[in-house]
């Protein structure tokens, strides 16, 4: 259990995130994560990262239950930088990253997908943000690089998903293919990817970046000011103490 890299192909790291049942990351989970992910970048042997999960779904976001157990805030702002580290460490890693998405991708896998340089997804995934239905806000930032603007706001205040074929659609998610396929077809991309020269790869890397219309980093953090606005309030408790008792 937990963030694990391996090296199966030459230029190519993959990091795998294993959090059993759902890959509902804990705060330690997200800086762990976010570690993994710059060292694969700095290592000059490698030209591509491949970010996946272990088990049912990519990502359920954080563990709501380790808040609910926090009578302070510690937890909440744990996760709130966790999830901002984890984030930056996708779109800042050296080299590209691509995200293997399998199953379910619900709140902080939208951030970690929504920077992620290319995305391959299993058809039987599914990306969300159900952040209003558990007492959080965030991430819209990072939905709003899979799916134009209108569809990104009715995602975000129904908590509605949208499948792999319809981002594929889109044009954010490259290619979608059975899940026993996913790994290989993102080793294949990452493949291709990773025979390009380790100092120019590196170079499009930070150039492409350079050029982004929005700094996700700076949009992201505006967003986790009103987590904690609504927590403040009293909204967030109210909500999050609902989840997991739906009938």
């Amino acid at each position: 259990m937990g963030v694990s890299t391996a090296s199966p192909a030459e230029g190519i790291s993959l990091v795998t995130v294993d959090y059993p049942p759902v890959n509902a990351l804990p705060v330690q989970g997200w800086y762990d994560l976010a570690d993994a992910l710059r060292a694969a970048g700095r290592d000059p042997e490698v030209r591509c990262v491949v970010l996946a999960a272990a088990g049912r779904g990519f990502n359920a976001g954080v563990d709501i239950k380790e808040m609910q157990r926090d009578t302070g805030h510690d937890a909440l702002i744990g996760a709130n930088r966790g999830c901002y580290e984890a984030f930056s460490a996708v779109y800042e890693c050296e080299v590209p990253v691509v995200a293997a998405v399998n199953g379910f991708c619900l709140g902080g896998g939208i951030g970690l997908v929504g920077n992620a340089d290319v995305i391959v997804a299993s058809d039987d995934a599914t990306f969300g943000l159900p952040e209003l239905d558990r007492g959080a806000l965030g991430a819209a930032t990072h939905l709003a690089r899979l799916v134009p603007q209108h569809l990104m706001r009715a995602l975000y205040y129904t908590s509605r998903t949208v499948t792999a074929a319809e981002l594929h659609a889109h044009g954010s998610v490259r290619k979608v293919v059975p899940r026993a396929e996913l790994q290989g077809a993102a080793l294949e991309l990452a493949g291709e990817i990773a025979r390009k020269d380790g100092y120019l790869i590196r170079l499009a890397k930070a150039a492409i970046n350079g050029i982004d219309p929005v700094d996700v980093r700076r949009s992201y953090r505006f967003e986790q000011g009103f987590t904690f606005e609504a927590n403040l309030s009293g909204a967030a408790d109210r909500v999050r103490n609902t989840f997991g008792k739906e009938a």
